[in-house]
């Protein structure tokens, strides 16, 4: 995948938005954005479009735009000219395509069936667009299609809400969802921007999952761990088990056998996504040791450490096994 593409997949959200007045489109975009979505796919379906683009491109520059329901070569340059970064078609257009392609743009085409996939891979392409996706057989019809195109992966649209969100983002060949309930017709008719924040909120913390995994308490020796982790079987039945370096009582607690990170120990966050966890917390200015980030055989992040401790103890991410 191109940078453009990485970044769609690390915000995970893409909200396909229509707009019918360009006034609409500032404070939607501020919506979004206090909601923690720096994405939009403004969608040709409106005369307002363009002109929304303009506007977006100017006074918020760092929002990721992109111009959804692309369905000539004229509108890909009447969009890119108005600061559109990614274009995305509902169906497969060849010749759309090819342009884009040969113009070094990117572009999102949709794709609902074998001979589209074989027709995007022709041309260059590794990202598509599943379109509309839970009437084309969603996520099933995502992962029959996966297995003999093993490098295609997908931006699936239509059908996607906040309760089928995961059921998508947690297959590994699906880099982003699109949707629109974050931004409906009658939130924007009636001015609902909160709305729109306390949504992409919602929507944001249900993607990245965070839970307590477990927490680590730090001993002096092997010894003093045994004994600690012997106290919570007693009193609560969680039963003990030893590891390498640590003894568990049940799934919560993890008690070491020496001086780890963090100054009283340390604490464990699931989360659905790691890499895209980072990439939020990020935003949100923490800090990462980036030595202590573990991948998978795939090149998965798999586990990492906040640069601060909290309260004094280490925090790390871990990802959750889907």
């Amino acid at each position: 995948m191109n940078n453009l593409l990485v970044e769609i997949s690390n915000i995970g959200i893409v909200p396909v938005v229509v707009l019918d007045n360009p006034g609409q489109a500032l404070p939607l975009s501020k919506a979004l954005y206090a909601g923690g979505i720096g994405c939009a796919e403004v969608t040709f379906r409106t005369a307002a479009a363009e002109e929304s683009i303009k506007i977006l491109s100017k006074q918020i520059p760092e929002m990721l735009l992109g111009a959804g329901t692309v369905l000539t070569v004229e509108q890909v340059n009447r969009a890119i000219a108005a600061g559109a970064k990614f274009i995305v078609s509902p169906g497969f257009n060849p010749k759309i395509v090819k342009y884009c392609v040969d113009k070094g743009i990117t572009i999102i085409p949709g794709c609902a069936t074998p001979s589209d996939i074989e027709a995007a891979l022709e041309l260059g392409l590794d990202v598509v667009k599943f379109f509309p996706a839970e009437a084309a057989g969603g996520i099933n019809m995502i992962k029959a299609m996966s297995a003999p195109y093993t490098k295609i992966k997908f931006m699936p649209t239509g059908g996607i809400d906040i309760k089928n969100l995961n059921t998508y983002l947690s297959f590994n060949k699906v880099v982003a969802c699109g949707g629109s309930w974050m931004v409906n017709k009658e939130l924007l008719k009636n001015g609902s921007y909160e709305t729109v924040t306390k949504l992409s909120k919602e929507a944001v913390s249900a993607m990245l999952g965070f839970e307590v995994q477990h927490v680590g308490i730090n001993m002096p020796d092997a010894s003093a761990a045994d004994k600690t982790a012997s106290v919570f079987e007693t009193l609560f039945g969680f039963i003990k088990q030893e590891r390498s370096g640590s003894f568990f009582a049940g799934l919560g607690v993890e008690v070491m056998k020496k001086q780890f990170l963090g100054k009283n120990g340390h604490i464990a966050v699931r989360t659905n996504n790691a890499a895209r966890a980072v990439y939020y917390l990020k935003k949100a200015c923490a800090a990462f040791s980036e030595e202590t980030a573990s991948y998978d055989e795939a090149g998965n992040m798999r586990s990492v450490y906040l640069k601060e401790e909290i309260g004094n103890f280490a925090v790390h991410l871990l990802q959750k096994n889907n």
